[in-house]
């Protein structure tokens, strides 16, 4: 089990570099930028996150009072500075990093109400880590199409020719 949790700390360590990584590639307008009206800008997607991590780590887990607004997290008139943005980021993962390390295995296997489904904090911290990813590639998918040609790759970087 201690593995397991490990590797789960890795994969969160790992996306919240990166997220902080590609934001150090933006300025100001890049991270509250929408490639559409019916899109999310960087900052919208942090602040989501840390909303996640808000309801399903400290309210779910930790057993603290749900204070989440959801539909604000999506909000056109969102706009955060660079360092409100990193911070808010480094404090919603290291949140979940903390927690996870913490955690026994009959805390793993405590159940919770997510949508009107029972789930185990295991499933809860899974889920947060499919959600997450899945954000860290808008993420820096919008970092790409911001910095075109001065990217600089939060992963391995291509071979150039």
């Amino acid at each position: 089990m201690d593995e397991l949790m490990e590797s789960l700390r890795e994969r969160f360590t790992q996306m919240q570099n990166r997220m902080i990584a590609a934001m150090n590639q933006l300025d100001n307008e890049d991270l509250n930028w929408r490639p559409g009206k019916e899109s999310n800008s960087i900052a919208n997607l942090v602040i989501h996150i840390s909303g996640n991590v808000h309801q399903r780590i400290e309210s779910g887990i930790e057993g603290k009072i749900d204070t989440r607004d959801r539909e604000a997290e999506f909000d056109q008139d969102v706009y955060y500075e660079k360092e409100e943005l990193i911070d808010i980021i480094s404090k919603s993962f290291s949140k979940i990093i903390k927690v996870i390390s913490n955690l026994s295995t009959e805390d793993l296997l405590k159940m919770q109400t997510i949508r009107s489904q029972k789930v185990t904090n295991f499933e809860v911290l899974m889920r947060c880590a499919t959600h997450f990813s899945e954000h860290l590639g808008q993420i820096l998918y919008i970092a790409k199409m911001r910095t075109k040609d001065t990217y600089v790759s939060t992963s391995i970087p291509r071979k150039n020719d």
